[in-house]
């Protein structure tokens, strides 16, 4: 058990030293240690299942999730033990706030692939719609490119169909009207095959003769404008069959279809909602009790021992600089008093030149010329 609790304490970033003076701040150090070891974890699930999402693979999704893992627990404890308790809220809250924005960000983050690894059969399922849907509108965009051509034909072959149509239409009444003055049943109501009938009958083979001119135009430009249109929509029937359907299996296909069934069902989009908060408050939560906790006696050992190593320091830094200081100040002086030694020294060295110079030249040996050319003022 005390194996467990270091290794909790560890994660608490807290000092065990410090706390075997207080040991009654131990279990609430080992509690805020456990909340960030398991948000560590769940930040490692997290990041594996969405990049096994996204590369399919077993090794690299467990490999860079436990990094990532790793990489969090670290942010999480530095936040955690960097917040120092002082006697102000206020202030201990100011000092707070970009922490808890901090973890606020982590939870998110860990939160989404969880989520998506809760609603899974549900986003399988909307995917397949996606996936549909994805198919309809990509045969709609092929349909859409051919579409005009084969309206075209099918209007042309229809025109010429119509044309057709016409001319059986007047054809068939005029032999109906020959039929008709033939048999007595219309026109002058005599059954003879007189002229009129003759007048008639020949009406209706000139129609006859009219229809099967256009029988012998249109018939062949229907067939090749239907054969034409049978091969364009065997074309676009292939350009259909030969579309991929997209596999709508990653990370941002798989956050798209959260999005719409949170915004087809408000059961799962409060659901999602409530999973984002429990992470938050998670996440939060180690921040949380040092805040709304008093000032525990592990708070106060910590002070002490930060107060007496800046003091220390303080008094080390102090010794160093002024011992520096003399010393700067010793060589200062020395130089300055060695250089006046130095000037004073000249000095007399030149007034016994120029006493020695004055006696040769009042005692008439030589006169000043010669003296001056022989001796010379050096000053080294």
């Amino acid at each position: 058990m005390t194996a467990i609790q270091d290794f909790f304490i560890f994660c608490s970033g807290s000092n065990r030293t410090l706390l075997n003076r207080t040991p009654t701040d131990i279990q609430k150090h080992v509690g805020i240690g456990a909340t960030i070891f398991f948000t560590g974890l769940f930040a490692a699930i997290a990041c594996s299942y969405a990049l096994y999402t996204v590369f399919n693979s077993y090794f690299l999704a467990v490999l860079v999730g436990i990094v990532w893992g790793l990489m969090i627990f670290n942010l999480d404890r530095y936040i955690v033990s960097s917040l120092k308790m002082t006697s102000s809220f206020g202030k201990n809250f100011g000092h707070a706030i970009p922490r808890l924005i901090l973890a606020v960000l982590i939870s998110i983050v860990i939160a989404k692939p969880l989520e998506l690894k809760i609603f899974e059969t549900e986003i399988d399922a909307e995917l397949s719609i996606m996936r549909q849907e994805n198919k309809a509108a990509q045969e709609e965009l092929v349909s859409l490119r051919f579409q005009s051509r084969v309206d075209t034909l099918d209007s042309e072959i229809q025109q010429l169909k119509t044309e057709i149509s016409s001319y059986e239409s007047r054809r068939d009444t005029l032999m109906a009207i020959a039929v008709a003055e033939a048999d007595g049943t219309g026109g002058s109501r005599q059954k003879n095959l007189g002229p009129i009938y003759r007048a008639k009958k020949a009406e209706a083979d000139k129609a006859q003769t009219e229809l099967n001119e256009v029988l012998n135009r249109n018939i062949p430009l229907i067939e090749s404008k239907t054969t034409a249109l049978t091969t364009l929509k065997d074309q676009q029937e292939a350009e259909i069959s030969a579309l991929e359907q997209a596999s709508l299996t990653g990370f941002a296909s798989r956050l798209e279809s959260l999005h719409r069934l949170a915004e087809k069902s408000s059961a799962i989009h409060l659901a999602s909602i409530f999973i984002m908060l429990l992470f938050i408050a998670i996440e939060t939560a180690p921040l949380l009790v040092k805040l709304i906790s008093t000032r525990s006696p592990y708070d106060f050992e910590l002070d002490r021992h930060e107060q007496v190593f800046a003091m220390n320091h303080s008094h080390k830094t102090a010794l160093s600089k002024n011992k520096t200081m003399n010393q700067i100040e010793f060589n200062t002086k020395l130089n300055t008093f060695k250089t006046q030694v130095a000037i004073d020294t000249e000095k007399r060295i030149i007034k016994d030149l120029v006493e020695e110079s004055y006696s040769e030249l009042k005692n008439g040996g030589k006169n000043w010329k010669a003296i001056f050319s022989k001796r010379e003022f050096q000053t080294d």
